[in-house]
């Protein structure tokens, strides 16, 4: 399986948290899954931290990287094709993620519902 984290996963996953449910939680751990981290998550990450919104890991970058998670870079195409999403959702890094999931053809580890409203695979977590 190929799967992209939200940001919420993510940290839920760094965390150890039980919100993360069991079906995520396995197919994070699964040996035959890969598992990416967009940039876009690290920089929302970032940006809420910096301003007391969020508590995060102050190493994100290692622990991504302890967690044996792949880096998603953001891409022109990706930022074209979030811009032109139907507004089901405002938040411009779920937008983001959406369009990267949509274009690598990604299924989309969220507990948002309404990620789903754009027809890309949504595992809910």
């Amino acid at each position: 399986m190929r799967l992209l984290l939200d940001t919420h996963v993510l940290l839920w996953w760094l965390a150890d948290d039980p919100n993360l449910g069991e079906e995520a939680r396995a197919g994070i751990s699964d040996p035959d899954s890969t598992v990416y981290v967009s940039a876009a998550t690290v920089w929302e990450i970032s940006i809420k931290r910096a301003l007391g919104k969020l508590e995060a890991p102050s190493d994100l970058l290692r622990q991504i990287g302890l967690s044996r998670f792949e880096s998603l870079s953001m891409k022109a195409s990706h930022a074209h094709t979030a811009g032109a999403l139907p507004r089901h959702h405002d938040d411009p890094f779920d937008r983001m993620l959406v369009a990267q999931a949509m274009i690598e053809d990604l299924t989309l580890l969220t507990r948002d519902p309404r990620m789903g409203l754009y027809g890309v695979g949504v595992l809910t977590v």
